[in-house]
């Protein structure tokens, strides 16, 4: 199944923020590395992430259980290594840096 989800997470967060949401990322299942953007691939698995405008997007193909798993893992720990709950802006998360 495709997903395509943004999370308020700002592009002008401060270094320190883009350090942990590396170490998030590597330490969730399928990671892949950055093979230009960070990426996590597996069996049915092409997932990779970006810096948009609108906040972190990552996108791609997971099948849906698993997917609902991991997304829920990854939004768990960005908000622990944050300090604020992470989610999607659509859906009422607030961002917490900006320009």
């Amino acid at each position: 199944m495709e997903h395509d989800i943004d999370l308020n997470i700002h592009y002008s967060a401060p270094q320190p923020i883009w350090d942990k949401i590396g170490l998030v990322y590597e330490s969730m299942p399928y990671w892949a590395g950055y093979k230009d953007v960070p990426r996590w691939s597996g069996e049915n698995v092409n997932l990779w992430a970006s810096v948009e405008p609108s906040g972190i997007q990552i996108q791609g193909i997971m099948p849906e259980k698993v997917w609902n798993e991991w997304y829920c893992l990854l939004k768990k720990k960005l908000t622990e290594a944050l300090g604020y709950e992470i989610g999607e802006p659509e859906e009422g998360y607030r961002f917490q840096y900006y320009d």
